[in-house]
């Protein structure tokens, strides 16, 4: 039995005074509107209407009821409005986790413009350097880099692509000197930069021929990429930086960029979300606007890295 549904054929009967008239108006059989009052009166143990071949009328339990009804149905309506909104009207809390370096230089200016845009949406941003469970976690969207995705049934939209390069402090290079070809990298410092979607024990390289992997052993290892250019600019070795994180340390010339010809293997840059169907609106507009503001920023930086790379010595 629909309980809803039958609250809301007693309320129609009541209002149109006839249990015929009320079936026609909600494109019913008579016996259709009969059997759920009844129902109602069934499961209540209750009378509510008092019926005669020529009118109804409304018991004291039946007005009482009637009220009840009233309320229930108006709540269930501004529900459901209200979940219809979110699919058309960015508005509530938008839960988004992303790796820290990858936040702090392009998630946070996003989510500014973002909130310009929209706002009344809520952001609640969480950086971590790893591929959190959005679901078991309750997350709306993850921004992950990966060079691919593992099968975890999720949603999931490419915003861009990214790679790496090897970087070291003018001092490093200086006492160590410079190496030419990947293989030299062994007779190096090599400082490892820990992350949830690359291995620890190699260095995937795409330089003039082609495809490269060195084995790397390595004394030190961090997680974030803020601290890695920090123990290149003490000049502690060479190590991986994205290139969000390398920029503008290369502008500024406290690092220098290693082995120029090679960069690591492209990383994809995405989204990831629990479900297609019925998309709430903050979330389709956030992943939206990232595509778009990510894409551009990274495209910019690749072009400043593209002239100091240029213009190095």
């Amino acid at each position: 039995m629909d309980t809803l549904q039958n609250m809301r054929i007693f309320m129609r009967v009541v209002d149109a005074g006839s249990f015929t008239l009320a079936a026609q108006q909600m494109e019913l059989t008579t016996a259709h509107v009969s059997r759920a009052v009844a129902d109602l009166e069934r499961r209540l143990r209750t009378r509510l209407l008092n019926r005669t071949t020529r009118r109804i009328a409304l018991t004291e339990a039946g007005e009482r009821y009637l009220l009840r009804c009233e309320q229930i149905v108006s709540y269930v309506r501004e529900a459901e409005a209200e979940a219809s909104d979110a699919y058309v009207r960015p508005s509530g809390r938008l839960r988004i986790h992303t790796m820290t370096s990858f936040g702090q230089r392009y998630v946070i200016p996003a989510v500014s413009s973002y909130q310009k845009r929209y706002p009344d949406v809520a952001i609640e941003l969480t950086l971590a350097q790893r591929v959190p469970d959005l679901l078991e976690e309750g997350f709306d969207v993850s921004l992950v880099l990966a060079r691919e995705l593992p099968d975890s049934g999720l949603i999931f939209r490419q915003l861009s692509s990214i790679y790496s390069i090897l970087c070291a402090s003018p001092l490093y290079l200086e006492k160590r000197g410079a190496p030419q070809k990947p293989q030299e990298l062994l007779n190096h410092s090599c400082l490892q930069l820990v992350s949830p979607v690359s291995p620890l024990d190699e260095w995937a390289m795409q330089g003039p021929d082609g495809r490269e992997v060195v084995a790397i052993k390595s004394n030190f290892h961090v997680n974030v990429a803020e601290a890695m250019l920090l123990a290149l600019k003490e000049g502690m070795g060479i190590g991986v930086l994205p290139l969000y994180s390398a920029v503008d340390a290369l502008r500024a010339g406290t690092i220098v960029r290693v082995l120029p010809q090679y960069r690591m293997q492209d990383m994809g840059v995405y989204a990831l979300y629990p479900s297609r169907q019925y998309l709430d609106a903050k979330i389709s507009t956030w992943v939206d606007w990232m595509h778009e503001s990510v894409d551009k920023a990274l495209q910019d930086d690749h072009q400043a890295l593209d002239r100091l790379t240029i213009h190095s010595p």
